[in-house]
């Protein structure tokens, strides 16, 4: 990097992976991504090592995805939580909601809770569902609560008092005294000012438990980061500054995906499309979710069996990828996932002591990923370490064979069978079962294992067209970097339906203000903003809302939104208004990503080599082309392999592929085009 790059400031997005942590690297000169494997034991060391391959300076902005508030969460590795609450409730983590997860299954147990018994207190206080004081707050009774959390050796403290989302004045008085004796503190009203019990209190438990190993983690990289400016990207598809972040480790959960689902979004509506299919396959899982001309937010995600209600993208995510690990059950069936062999050791063929065969190794197996190896040949493949595995898979399934042997090749297929009908399941939960149809939307594949997958599961979908981005390894890295700045707020109002809308006016006021304030400590110039105001309405009676815009005719919407929901509307019913929200949107300029002129369609000149490769159908012998080497207006007819430093695209043989002005590769499904004229 010469000394005028050096000066020049970056915008770096790092996402970290289960299997390789990806940088993408923004400045006047364009974009540029790398990979680096990814250290789960401390995913830091993998974001300083990608720092070390870049000059540092002041100016330069870091917006980062991070998931170790959801490994904590998934791997139970959290902050030692107690849960304080009002007397008579200690027993809400338990009791839930008395829903029966499998409800034919009578050996199904629910979800153990975050806090045990033993660390939920209580707290001598009562409000009333006004907010009302029943029972004044005893303040002598929090002196022997700080004795019992000492002698417990909590860390964390989740407060969360009945009916503090309408008065929180007892709320804040205990957690000041805590928080003075030392404890990290998550106050349902700091965070969750919204009604039902169970559902707020699961979320600050949440918090509580996973913010205090997020804070440790962003402090080392904060350090790092000195003199830059340092976000973190949200569930809910924006970034905020890491400080708010370290509080309020639940908001990034899902930072990671919802990422990629902005970076999708942004690059197909540059290529002119807004219905689209994302489908995120890494290393270790597979994130799906439909954009239907807009992104989708819901507050009812549940992760890890806990429902949180902070706003996050409507993700669906499943445990298959590229490291998921192939084995045979106790009935003689083939399984694949959902565990993966991550970065340490790995797929048998990244040669790094892995022994169990997995989806990655059943591609290279099959000839299906280039004989140089992948980033760049940064990591050859050890095809030898990759037969021995899929040989040791095939002795397994030997006693259970018609015959007296299992061919290898059949057994990789195999693999990829069982993978691909996984994440075919999955983008029917959120296409087929939602009212989508999959053929009025474009599959936008992204992550580094999903080009050897779309083009199949497009055509089990029936869907005709597959984007797959030049940067498609590198997607949610990417759209942190294309991400706006956005605040959430919720409070629970219940109101009749029939409040004055210049009543309601008043109540966002002081909402919009707090998020105007907010805006202004992100540390990141914001040339514009605005304000999403919105009301969550039901029907009198029903248990749940919708929401809608907040305008005039707020109540001509909702009628509407739940005739298309559900089918019917009663305009004569009665409305309630339950909470009032507030998303606050800073724009922050997108990369620029620059187009580039269309050229003849002949792509001889990216043509490399030809190999053997096995489909179902038989082996076949199919040429293989350098991306690098393909420039807007190449078309590339199947069967065919494209392959670049972090990712491969397989075309079947009705498959035909086209480069756009973008770079990106529009492939154009046969059998789903046919059926479509």
């Amino acid at each position: 990097m010469s000394p005028d790059d050096e000066r020049s400031p970056l915008s770096i997005g790092i996402d970290i992976g289960g299997t390789f942590t990806d940088f993408v690297v923004y400045d006047h000169r364009g974009v540029k991504t790398f990979k680096v494997l990814s250290t789960p034991a401390d995913p830091a060391q993998a974001v300083l090592e990608g720092l070390r391959r870049l000059s540092w300076s002041a100016g330069h902005t870091v917006v980062h995805g991070s998931t170790v508030a959801t490994n904590a969460l998934l791997e139970r590795k959290g902050a030692r939580t107690a849960f304080v609450t009002t007397q008579g409730f200690r027993d809400v983590l338990q009791i839930g909601r008395q829903t029966r997860r499998n409800l034919y299954d009578w050996f199904s147990g629910g979800v153990p809770a975050l806090v045990p018994p033993d660390r939920c207190l209580e707290v001598q206080e009562r409000l009333d569902h006004r907010g009302r004081v029943l029972w004044p707050l005893v303040k002598r009774s929090l002196s022997p609560l700080i004795e019992t959390l000492r002698e417990q050796r909590v860390e964390a403290v989740a407060l969360s008092l009945l009916f503090s989302f309408v008065n929180p004045d007892h709320e804040r008085q205990i957690g000041q005294r805590l928080r003075e004796a030392g404890f990290f503190v998550s106050a349902s009203h700091e965070l969750i000012p919204e009604f039902r019990e169970f559902e707020r209190a699961s979320t600050t438990v949440v918090n509580a438990y996973v913010s205090p190993v997020l804070n440790r983690y962003l402090e080392t990289l904060e350090q790092s980061f000195a003199g830059g400016a340092f976000h973190v990207m949200q569930s809910n598809g924006g970034r905020i500054r890491a400080a708010q972040v370290r509080q309020e480790g639940v908001r990034s959960i899902l930072s990671g995906p919802a990422g990629g689902v902005i970076g999708a979004e942004y690059l197909a509506r540059l290529a002119g499309f807004s219905q689209l299919i994302t489908f995120d396959m890494g290393g270790t899982s597979t994130d799906v979710s439909v954009v239907n001309g807009a992104i989708h937010v819901t507050s009812e995600a549940e992760v890890a069996g806990m429902p949180i209600r902070v706003p996050v993208l409507d993700i669906h995510t499943v445990g298959a990828g590229g490291g998921s690990l192939a084995r045979v059950d106790a009935g003689g069936a083939l399984r694949v996932g959902p565990e993966s062999a991550g970065a340490d050791p790995g797929p048998a063929c990244y040669g790094r002591g892995g022994r169990t065969a997995t989806v990655t190794d059943a591609n290279a197996f099959l000839g299906r990923l280039p004989s140089t190896g992948l980033l760049g040949g940064e990591l050859p493949l050890d095809l030898e370490a990759t037969h021995k595995a899929m040989a040791a898979l095939s002795r397994e399934l030997v006693p259970y064979a018609p015959g007296p042997h299992v061919v290898p090749e059949e057994v990789a297929l195999g693999i990829l069978q069982v993978v691909n009908a996984e994440m075919e399941r999955a983008i029917r939960v959120i296409s087929v079962e939602r009212g989508h149809d999959p053929r009025d939307y474009v599959l936008l594949s992204f992550g580094g294992a999903g080009g050897v997958h779309a083009c199949e599961l497009a055509r089990s979908l029936n869907v005709g067209r597959v984007l797959i981005p030049l940067a498609a390894s590198t997607l949610s890295a990417l759209g942190m970097l294309t991400a706006n700045v956005f605040l959430d707020y919720v409070q629970t109002v219940m109101c009749p339906g029939e409040t004055p809308f210049e009543e309601l006016e008043r109540r966002f006021v002081s909402m919009v203000e707090q998020a105007r304030e907010d805006l202004a400590t992100q540390k990141v110039p914001i040339p514009a903003w605005h304000v999403h105001c919105e009301l969550d309405l039901r029907y009198q009676g029903q248990s749940f809302e919708l929401t809608v815009p907040f305008s005039p005719a707020f109540r001509a919407a909702f009628h509407e939104q739940h005739a298309r929901r559900y089918g019917h509307k009663d305009e004569a019913a009665g409305l309630e208004i339950v909470n009032l929200r507030v998303r606050a949107v800073g724009d922050v300029s997108p990369p620029r990503i620059e187009t580039r002129a269309t050229g003849p369609a002949d792509s001889f000149e990216a043509l490399c080599h030809e190999r053997r490769l096995v489909f179902s159908s038989g082996p076949r012998i199919v040429p293989f082309y350098d991306r690098r080497r393909l420039q807007p207006g190449h078309d590339v007819p199947g069967p065919a392999v494209i392959f670049q430093d972090d990712t491969t695209i397989l075309l079947s043989d009705t498959d035909h592929a086209h480069v756009d002005a973008w770079q990106n590769v529009l492939v154009t499904i046969g059998e789903a085009r046919a059926e479509s004229r």
